[in-house]
C-alpha cells in the first residue's frame, strides 16, 4: 500500500489560493493575514490533517464560554467593544490550542430563572469559562456542575474556583500614585464597589495608595454605591451637586465614569485637566467628545485570554481552590492629567 503524502503548507496555499507565507503566518499566528483567513488556514489544515492537526490531541474538544447576552448584543452599551474584543480574543486563545470555543449567551430570562444554556446537555465538553458579570445564584449554578471551571474578569469570593481577572488593586494603585507624583494631594474617587469584584478591588487600591502616601480619605468626595449601571450618568451628578468644593483629581472605576465624569464638569464650567485631573481604568475607546485624551490603566485583554485558556487546560476536574491569576494592567498616559505645586 502506497504510503500517505505528507500535507504541506503548500498543500493549504493552493487549497485557498493564496501564498505559503500567508498560511505560515497563519499557523504561527503572526501579524500579517487577518483573522478571518486565521481562522480559514487552521480550519483547512484540520480538515487536510497537516502536522499537528493529523492527529487528536489527547485534550482535543469543545470549551465552553458562558456569557451574559446582554454584553454581545447590546451595541449601546459603552463596553460592548471591550467585551467584544475580550470574547473574540478567548475564542483565538482556545482555538490555537486545538480547541473549539463554543459561545453559549446567557439571556436575562435564563439568568433570573437559573436557567443552563442547552449546550450544557446537548454537547460534549471538556470545561467552561465563565466570563462577565452574572448573578451570585446563576455563578453558583455554573460552579456546581461537576466540569472544569475558570472564571475570567468578574468572580464572587464565595465561590472558590480558578479565576483571571485584572490585577485591580496594583493598577488602582498606579493610577492614584500617578496623581500624587503630579501634585495633587485632593483626590476623589467614584466606582459602584458594591456592584463588582472589580470595582471593589480599584477601591481598595485607591484607599490603599492614599494611605501610603499619607493622605486623607475625604469620604465626602468619594462615591461607592450604585443603584446599577444604567443609573451611572445620573449618580454622578447628584454626587456633583453635593460636593462642597471639588478635589483637583479624580480616580474613577472605569473609563465610562470618568468620560461620564468629565461631561457633569464641563457642564458646571471645569475643564479636565485644568480644573481637575482624571485618570480611568479599562483604556476603552470612545468616540471623540470634545475633551482631552483619557489617562487610564490598559486591561491587557490578550494576556488574560490567553490566562483563561491556560488555565482552564490545566485542570483534570472541577476545582474547588482558591486559585487566582492577576494581569497587571499598563498605564497609559494621556492628557487628562496635569501637574500641579505641592501646596
Amino acid at each position: 500500500m502506497a504510503r500517505k503524502k505528507k500535507v504541506s503548507m503548500q498543500d493549504i496555499a493552493d487549497r485557498l489560493n493564496i501564498s505559503k507565507n500567508a498560511v505560515s503566518l497563519a499557523l504561527q499566528d503572526k501579524k500579517g493575514v487577518s483573522d478571518e483567513m486565521r481562522f480559514r488556514v487552521l480550519q483547512t489544515a484540520k480538515e487536510l490533517g497537516y502536522g499537528t492537526f493529523a492527529a487528536k490531541s489527547p485534550a482535543s474538544g469543545n470549551v465552553l464560554v458562558l456569557v451574559p447576552e446582554r454584553i454581545m448584543s447590546y451595541q449601546d452599551n459603552d463596553h460592548f467593544r471591550f467585551y467584544h474584543d475580550m470574547i473574540w480574543g478567548l475564542e483565538r486563545s482556545i482555538r490555537k490550542r486545538g480547541l473549539s470555543a463554543v459561545i453559549a449567551p446567557i439571556d436575562s430570562e435564563m439568568e433570573s430563572s437559573l436557567q443552563l444554556p442547552r449546550h450544557c446537555e446537548e454537547i460534549k465538553y471538556i470545561g467552561i469559562i465563565l466570563f462577565g458579570i452574572v448573578d451570585k445564584a446563576y455563578a453558583r449554578l455554573v460552579w456546581e456542575l461537576d466540569a472544569p471551571l475558570v472564571m475570567l474578569d468578574s468572580y464572587h469570593r464565595e465561590l472558590p474556583c480558578p479565576v483571571v481577572a485584572t490585577a485591580n488593586i496594583e493598577g488602582a494603585c498606579e493610577a492614584v500614585t500617578t496623581l500624587v507624583r503630579s501634585g495633587h494631594r485632593e483626590i476623589g474617587f467614584i466606582g459602584p464597589a458594591n456592584l463588582t469584584t472589580s470595582h471593589e478591588e480599584r477601591w481598595l487600591g485607591y484607599w490603599s495608595a492614599m494611605q501610603q502616601h499619607g493622605l486623607q480619605v475625604d469620604m465626602g468626595r468619594v462615591l461607592t454605591d450604585s443603584a446599577g449601571f444604567g443609573q451611572t450618568e445620573r449618580e454622578i451628578e447628584v454626587f456633583l451637586e453635593r460636593l462642597d468644593g471639588f478635589p483637583t483629581a479624580f480616580f474613577c472605576g472605569n473609563d465610562r465614569i470618568a468620560y461620564l465624569l468629565a461631561k457633569q464638569l464641563r457642564k458646571r464650567e471645569l475643564k479636565v485637566p485644568e480644573d481637575v485631573s482624571i485618570i480611568g481604568f479599562d483604556d476603552l475607546e470612545y468616540e471623540a467628545d470634545g475633551g482631552p485624551g483619557m489617562t487610564t490603566m490598559r486591561v491587557e485583554k490578550e494576556k488574560m485570554c490567553e490566562a483563561a485558556a491556560e488555565m482552564l487546560l490545566s485542570l483534570k476536574h472541577a476545582s474547588r481552590e482558591m486559585l487566582r491569576m492577576y494581569i497587571r494592567p499598563t498605564l497609559v498616559v494621556r492628557e487628562s492629567v496635569r501637574r500641579v505645586g505641592d501646596g
